[in-house]
């Protein structure tokens, strides 16, 4: 256990949506840590809470939700914290990478000067061309050749994967402690992907950034997470060091997403696939809330939601989790 408190630690998160005044919970409890310097993966299917937590942990949320927990940052409380106070945080000390680098840049401004323009948001004595310059650095340091032709150009003129290498630049401009990277290689083909996460790994460990990793694919987390937070219906609902959590997967749900790696040594031709689909917002089964998709689940899955369950670092929300019988399976 580290004896320094956690760069980044999050408990009991959350956040509710409301309309008509009945609100449901999207995000219910979620609680997870990241260290100095450490890579955490958050993996889920879409509409699990995954992206919308960390949103709400930065004060991010839409208008009107509902935020409650606890969200520390340097052991510094995050929730209720002025808005001025937080842009202060966001894009110095901690950075976000958004799911689409395309809506995220402004197309009517250069590359180099949307750079510049972090930059300067938390620098305003430096100069405009010393900005610029600072922005060329930090194409070359994403691997973007011709930094220099480069700035100039419209987002419009770059690929997506070149667009998601502006889009860490810019994140990491005003070097961050922590770097929040939501589905970072959604959309790009398996080789651009493999290039952005070869991007991400070597700026982590340059920088020596921590860094929460969003993704609904553990196999993009498996030669890069140090540490795997698996969320389902707004819950983390596995927690465990990347290798342990392949070799001895706790929970139902996280045996389905690593079943549903595609293995090109199985004979069959079929992919595996976890039946069903996740819940509604606000239309929660009784009990666990994977036991209707579990072929495992049996009558206390249906009755008691599952506490969890804890050996050694490893967590996992299961009534079954590390018995004899799960280990079997």
């Amino acid at each position: 256990m580290n004896a320094h408190p956690p760069l980044f630690e999050v408990r009991d998160l959350r956040v509710a949506f409301g309309r008509n005044g009945v609100f449901a919970e999207a995000v219910r409890g979620i609680s997870l840590h990241v260290d100095h310097g450490e890579v955490l993966g958050i993996v889920g299917e879409s509409g699990s809470g995954k992206s919308v937590g960390m949103l709400a942990a930065l004060g991010l949320q839409p208008e009107g939700a509902r935020v409650s927990g606890s969200v520390r940052f340097k052991g510094r409380e995050l929730v209720g914290l002025p808005r001025r106070a937080l842009r202060e945080l966001r894009g110095s000390r901690i950075a976000m990478i958004f799911q689409d680098p395309l809506s995220s840049l402004n197309p009517v401004m250069t590359v180099g000067d949307q750079i510049a323009e972090a930059v300067r948001l938390h620098n305003p004595d430096l100069s405009r061309r010393a900005a610029l310059d600072r922005a060329k650095d930090l194409l070359a340091l994403v691997a973007i050749p011709q930094p220099d032709r480069r700035l100039q150009q419209y987002p419009h003129e770059f690929s997506g994967g070149m667009r998601q290498r502006v889009m860490i630049a810019m994140a990491v401009a005003n070097d961050p402690d922590l770097l929040i990277a939501d589905e970072p290689t959604t959309a790009l083909d398996v080789t651009v992907q493999a290039q952005i996460m070869e991007v991400l790994a070597e700026l982590q460990a340059r920088l020596k950034l921590g860094l929460v990793l969003i993704t609904h694919d553990l196999g993009v987390l498996a030669g890069h997470a140090d540490r795997v937070a698996v969320v389902y219906a707004g819950q983390v609902v596995e927690q465990a060091g990347v290798d342990d959590l392949f070799a001895r997967p706790g929970h139902p749900y996280t045996r389905g997403l690593i079943a549903s790696i595609p293995d090109m040594t199985a004979q069959s031709e079929r992919l595996f696939s976890i039946d069903g689909t996740p819940p509604a917002l606000g239309r929660l089964p009784a009990g666990c809330p994977f036991n209707p998709r579990c072929v495992a689940a049996q009558d206390i899955c249906r009755r008691e939601a599952p506490p969890l369950h804890r050996k050694g670092d490893h967590a996992a929300a299961c009534h079954f989790a590390f018995s004899a019988t799960e280990s079997a399976a």
